[in-house]
């Protein structure tokens, strides 16, 4: 009966790999397809069907889109605007978080309204409407302000911080701390894996702007590089995106086939945010360890 039992177990597990296996290949494929046609040449290009690995690696389309200063800079405009919004998301988030966790007047309120706006939203008219008033139309706090506090991660950060003893606080009190020395020593270091797991969101948000970019930004030489992927990818207008002042036409007679150019393109702007998320991917079991912790 036993041997049944594992056996059944046994090809159970099999099943369960080989699924698994498979939705992994699955979901793999498209970025090493990404990969594969951003190194291929002209020719194999023109007359292949489906190229799964090029049988003369070139960089033309690295080159190219390299040498151009409009990808460059938009990769730093994303970059100042990940970094930025990041740091404003978490540092408000937070304080925010504190605030309505404290025994104040009005902190039931704030947690109204911030369940309120968790529920409701005003909406891209009267959004787009207050960003115009207040003067942020066309620069880069139009990509960070209005979303400068998410409600469901200011909710979960809250949930956080009541899991932290309230023993700790007390004592901190009766050693003469206030609210900032208790938030400062006390609660940011005890948070530091939750501040990485929600500021790696906030980041890879920042990092994928493209609506808000498209939508508040109107001198091109602002875009994200998400916006600059569109124009390259969607729109298949790589030579106009990509062409630099005084260069156009040496440029457009060199250019790569479009879509190696667009393959191409999708990688340089997906590595960032995959180098830098293995460093804090160690932080998300912390953080819930952390947060699991009562009394």
């Amino acid at each position: 009966m036993k041997h049944t039992k594992s056996m059944t177990a046994g090809w159970a597990d099999v099943l369960n790999i080989s699924l698994l296996g498979l939705l992994s290949l699955a979901m793999l494929f498209p970025f090493y397809y990404i990969f594969a046609v951003s190194f291929t040449s002209y020719q194999e290009y023109a007359t292949s069907e489906l190229i799964l690995w090029p049988h003369r690696w070139v960089t033309d389309a690295y080159a190219y889109i390299l040498d151009s200063r409009e990808f460059i800079r938009s990769i730093g405009v994303t970059i100042y605007v990940t970094v930025v919004g990041s740091i404003v998301n978490i540092l408000l988030t937070a304080t925010m978080a504190y605030a309505i966790t404290r025994n104040i007047w009005g902190q039931k309120v704030m947690l109204v309204l911030v369940m309120f706006t968790f529920v409701f939203h005003a909406g891209m008219i009267p959004t787009y409407l207050m960003v115009k008033e207040t003067g942020l139309l066309n620069s880069y706090w139009a990509l960070i302000v209005p979303g400068a506090i998410n409600s469901f991660n200011l909710i979960v950060i809250r949930q956080f911080f009541l899991s932290i003893p309230e023993e700790l606080k007390e004592a901190a009190v009766i050693d003469g701390a206030n609210d900032l020395h208790i938030f400062s020593r006390i609660i940011v270091p005890l948070s530091k894996p939750a501040f990485a797991a929600f500021g790696l969101f906030y980041a890879v948000g920042h990092w994928n702007t493209y609506f808000s970019a498209i939508l508040y930004l109107n001198n091109p030489a602002k875009w994200t590089v998400q916006v600059v992927l569109r124009q390259i990818v969607i729109l298949d207008d790589a030579k106009e995106t990509l062409a630099s002042a005084g260069r156009d036409a040496a440029r457009a007679a060199e250019l790569p086939p479009s879509d190696t150019v667009g393959m191409a393109a999708i990688l340089l702007a997906t590595l960032p945010i995959l180098v830098v998320y293995p460093f804090l991917q160690r932080h998300f079991a912390k953080g819930v360890m952390l947060g699991s912790i009562k009394g």
